[in-house]
């Protein structure tokens, strides 16, 4: 899937959140997401992307979530790759 696609399918002007059966447990690496549900364990190895979704309750929406850690809308399609992994495995949902 292509980065505009990907930038496309995720809806960036949502408010979203870290499932409520998801812990993130921050590490020297970046962080370790554990979803008590489905029992998947994913690692983040790119702070960023843990800092954005801890941004995630201060913000209106994804996009100014992805702004707030520095991204630009040049520079965001990465981002939202990795975080629309993220919800399609429900680590994180929209509010």
């Amino acid at each position: 899937m292509s980065a505009v696609k990907v930038v496309d399918a995720l809806d960036l002007d949502a408010r979203w959140a870290l499932h409520p059966q998801v812990a993130l447990r921050p590490e020297s690496f970046g962080a370790l997401l554990y979803h008590f549900g489905t029992r998947k364990l994913s690692f983040l190895k790119n702070r960023t992307i843990v800092a954005i979704i801890e941004s995630f309750p201060d913000h209106p929406d994804m996009r100014s979530a992805i702004a707030a850690a520095g991204i630009d809308e040049a520079g965001m399609a990465p981002y939202v790759k990795a975080l629309a992994t993220l919800a399609d495995s429900r680590m994180i949902t929209t509010l």
